[in-house]
C-alpha cells in the first residue's frame, strides 16, 4: 500500500501522523511511505530521518494525497484539505464528526473511507487510540488551569498548592475517565483540593482506592455541580459519549454562581464541549471570558507538547496502521473488530450511527 504522512495545517497543531519509527515498520513490510515536508519538524523529526528509513518527502500537501492509498493524520482534515481527499483513499485519524457537520459532510462527499481513531473499541469498552491523547490532556488540564488562575490573566489569583497556613486551591472534575484520572493525579500531586464527579460508581470507587485522601468522590448530578461550582477554583469537564456529542453539564445561567477568576477548562471541545458556553480555541488564543468566568476551550491540547504526544499517539496507532496497509481496510476490519468500530463513513454512507443521531440524520449499516 502507498501511505501518505502529510503535514497538520490546523492551528498551531505541531503534531505528526508517523515518526521515522512508524515508517520504517511499514517500509520494512515493503510499502510506499511518502511524507510531506517538514511533516515531523514541529514534533522533532527531521526530512532526514524520514529518508533515512526509506520514505519519499514530496514539498506539497496536494502531491502528498495525490501520491497514497492511504493517510495517516493527527487531527480532522480542516476545509483546505476537503478537496484533496477522494474516493481512493482511507483516512485514518481522529475525526470528532459528531461535532462538525461540515466536516461530515465534506466526507460524506468525497466517498472516501475514514477511520476515526477515536471510535476505535475493544471488546471492553476501552478506546486505546484516544487513551493515550487523553492522559496528555488531562495532565495539560491542570496544568492549564494552574496557570489561568493567575491574576495577569483574569483568573482568581489562587496558587493551586496553597502554601503553609494558606488553603489549597479547589479542582472539580468532572469525569471519573482517563481524563479526569489523570487531571485529579496532576492536581493532587500539586497539593490542591480535588472533588472527582462521575455517574459511573465503579470509576468513583477505583479513584478512591487509588488517589490519596485529598481527592474525594461525589456522584454527579445538577444539584451537586450546581452546589460544588460556587467555591472551587478550578473546573474540569472530561466527559465523553463515544462518538457523540458530549452533554451540557455546565450550563450558561450556572456562571453568575461562580466567583470571579474561576478557570473553565473544558477537554471534552472536540466532541462538542461539556459546557454550554464552550466554542472551540487556539493555542494562539486559547482563553476567552464570559460573565467574569476564564474559558480555556482549546480543541488540540495536546498539540501543544508534540514530541510527547506523537510519540504517545505512535505508539498505540502503528499496529493498527500496518494492519490496514497489510491487509487493506476491509479485510483488516473482518478479522479485527477492534478496528472495525473506528468506521465512521465508508463510501459516502454514516456507518456509525452516534454521528448520525448527533445531526438528526437517518443512518445506513455496513
Amino acid at each position: 500500500m502507498t501511505i501518505g504522512v502529510p503535514k497538520e495545517i490546523k492551528n498551531n497543531e505541531n503534531r505528526v501522523g508517523m515518526t521515522p519509527s512508524g515508517v520504517f515498520e511499514l517500509t520494512k513490510n515493503n510499502h510506499t511511505v511518502f511524507v510531506q515536508k517538514n511533516a515531523g519538524f514541529g514534533s522533532g523529526f527531521f526530512d532526514e530521518d524520514y529518508k533515512r528509513v526509506g520514505a519519499t518527502v514530496l514539498d506539497t500537501i496536494e502531491a502528498v494525497y495525490a501520491a497514497a492509498d492511504m493517510i495517516v493524520k493527527v487531527k480532522e482534515p480542516i476545509a483546505e484539505e476537503y478537496a484533496f481527499i477522494k474516493s481512493n483513499h482511507v483516512v485514518f485519524t481522529y475525526f470528532h464528526f459528531a461535532s462538525s457537520e461540515p466536516l461530515t459532510k465534506a466526507m460524506i462527499k468525497s466517498k472516501s473511507v475514514c477511520i476515526a481513531y477515536e471510535t476505535v473499541e475493544d471488546a471492553d469498552g476501552s478506546l486505546p487510540l484516544l487513551t493515550p491523547m487523553s492522559e496528555v490532556a488531562g495532565r495539560m488540564a491542570i496544568q492549564q488551569g494552574a496557570k489561568y488562575l493567575e491574576k495577569p490573566i483574569k483568573g482568581r489569583g489562587v496558587l493551586l498548592g496553597g502554601v503553609p497556613g494558606v488553603p489549597p486551591g479547589k479542582v472539580l472534575v468532572l469525569g471519573a475517565g482517563v481524563v479526569g484520572i489523570q487531571a485529579a493525579k496532576m492536581a493532587a500531586g500539586l497539593g490542591a483540593h480535588v472533588t472527582v464527579m462521575d455517574i459511573n460508581m465503579n470509576q468513583l470507587r477505583y479513584v478512591n482506592d487509588v488517589m490519596p485522601p485529598h481527592v474525594v468522590t461525589e456522584f454527579s448530578s445538577e444539584y451537586t455541580i450546581r452546589k460544588r461550582i460556587k467555591d472551587h477554583d478550578l473546573i474540569i469537564g472530561g466527559v465523553l459519549v463515544k462518538g457523540a456529542k458530549a452533554p451540557k453539564l455546565i450550563t450558561r445561567d450556572m456562571l453568575k454562581d461562580m466567583r470571579p477568576g474561576t478557570v473553565l477548562v473544558d477537554v471534552a471541545v472536540d466532541q462538542g464541549g461539556c459546557m454550554e458556553t464552550t466554542k472551540a480555541t487556539t493555542h494562539e488564543d486559547p482563553t476567552f471570558i464570559i460573565d467574569d468566568v476564564v474559558h480555556y476551550c482549546v480543541a488540540n491540547m495536546p498539540g501543544a507538547v508534540p514530541y510527547t504526544s506523537t510519540l504517545a499517539l505512535t505508539n498505540v496507532t502503528l499496529p493498527y496502521v500496518l494492519r490496514l496497509a497489510n491487509d487493506g481496510w476491509q479485510n483488516a476490519c473482518n478479522k479485527d473488530k477492534t478496528l472495525a468500530k473506528g468506521l465512521n463513513i465508508v463510501n459516502g454512507e454514516i456507518v456509525y450511527k452516534e454521528i448520525a443521531e448527533a445531526f438528526n440524520w437517518s443512518v445506513e449499516t455496513l
